[in-house]
This record gives structure tokens, sequence and C-alpha cells, in this order.
């Protein structure tokens, strides 16, 4: 990856972050997007090769202007990966609707927008397209609806993309960790719309952030066109093909173990 362009939405934290940290070591050309997009000291002592673009995603013209900059600044793009993302806690009963489309602009439509603006560079160059997806968009979640109706989208636009394009050396990897500690949880939107401000998850017993980017970043040099993470992840994906109203109890009974259930 060595001088390979590559551009990180949703690059503050999380996944994003992780994914900047271990591009930079491998000597990466990256342009990092987030809402607040300002210069990491610790990443700049590993790379002076970065490009910070503040966007928000849920706006059309902010992705086009981050990649018409990286664009300007580098001349290509060979790798767009599309992490930005928000999630939510709340039954569909009680939430607000505004909770729903802002999931569905940020991880669906942030992700559309990117992908338009930046595929014919991506063409040029056969580039690689990520969707960090979830498992989220294989099994609904209970309690998550727009989170997973948006990995679900998200999911199928990336497939029809890589369809679309298969003849012509585009790659698209949907990439789909497990749960992941992260401030994903504490940041969720509650049924008004505010911040949870709580992980009803232990954390510490999660795959890290570093790990997932590992494994995303091997599978985009492997030219994958799925990746799905953890052992609980894994068995969810390929027992919801064979066994689904098996599922469907395992995963509201997963959930309403969780503290602070809206199923309780």
């Amino acid at each position: 990856m060595k001088d390979k362009v590559i551009i990180i939405t949703g690059a503050s934290s999380g996944i994003g972050k992780a994914l900047a940290f271990e591009y930079a070591r491998q000597g990466a050309q990256l342009v990092l997007a987030s809402r607040s997009a300002t210069v990491d000291p610790e990443l700049q002592k590993i790379s002076t090769e970065i490009l910070y673009v503040p966007t928000d995603v849920t706006r059309e013209s902010d992705c086009a202007t981050l990649i018409h900059k990286a664009v300007e600044k580098y001349g290509r793009i060979d790798v767009m990966i599309n992490n930005a993302g928000i999630s939510m806690r709340a039954l569909f009963a009680d939430v607000d609707l505004d909770v729903i489309r802002r999931l569905m602009d940020t991880n669906f439509w942030g992700t559309v927008y990117c992908t338009k603006f930046a595929l014919p560079y991506l063409l040029q160059s056969h580039g690689s397209l990520v969707g960090v997806s979830s498992v989220a968009g294989y099994k609904g979640l209970p309690g998550r609806t727009g989170y997973s109706a948006s990995k679900f989208a998200m999911q199928g636009f990336l497939e029809v993309v890589r369809i679309e394009n298969m003849k012509k050396g585009l790659h698209v990897l949907i990439a789909c960790p497990g749960f992941t500690a992260s401030n994903i949880r504490n940041v969720a939107l509650a049924k008004d719309g505010t911040a949870q401000g709580e992980t009803p998850l232990d954390e510490s017993s999660l795959m890290t952030a570093e790990e997932v980017a590992r494994h995303i970043i091997h599978a985009i040099n492997k030219r994958k066109d799925r990746l799905v993470l953890t052992a609980m992840g894994k068995t969810t994906v390929i027992l919801n093909k064979f066994f689904p109203k098996f599922m469907d109890k395992m995963v509201y009974n997963h959930m309403a173990k969780e503290p602070n259930s809206p199923f309780k």
C-alpha cells in the first residue's frame, strides 16, 4: 500500500482511526474525512502524507468536495473506504422517525454519495471500493431498526455496484465486523434522537478496532468480496441462511439480556 491513495470516512475514531494509523504505517497517502477533521499529532508522527477534509457525509456537496480535494492533491484514488456510521437503540414503536432518517442519511446515503464521486477514479486505477457494514446488514437486530435497515441497504447497493462493474477491474469489499470496541454505542441515538451516552456491552470483551482494521486491510489486499468477523458474527450469518426463524429467537434473546434493554 505504499504511496497508494486511500480515502477513509469517519476517520476520527474507532475503526476509521485504526485504519488510518495502520495505512500510515504502510506508507499510504491518506485522505481522512470526518465532521470534525483535525490533525492528530500521533498520526502525524508516523506520516506527513495526510490530507484532512472536514466532511459531513450526509451532505452530497461535502462528499463531492472530499473527492475533489483528494484528486486535486494526489491525482488519483486507489481505495475508497466508506466507514462513517452511526447506530441507534430503541424499539420501532417508540422511536422518532427522524432517528431513522439520520441513520439512513449517514450510513446509506453517505456511502452512495462518496461512491458516486469516487467511482470514475476507482475505475481508472482498478481500485477498491469498501463499505464497512455490519452483521446487522445480514440479520435484522431488534432495537436497531434504522441501523439494520441502513446496513441492508448499503450492502445491496455495493453488491449492485460490484456486479455492474465486474468486467471493469473494480474491487468491491463489503466488510462486516461483529461487535467492536469503539464509541459507536456511546453516541448511538436513543428514541428521541439524543445520544445514548453509555454502552450496553462489556467493551473490553469485544474485538478491538485495531484488529478489525488489520482484517479489513488484508481483505482489501486479497481483493475479497466479503468479510465477516468474530465467531458470533460468522455463526449468525451462516445459521440465518438455513434457520432464519430460529435465529429470530436467538437475536431477540441476546438483545433482551442487554442492560436496560428496551424489551424489558
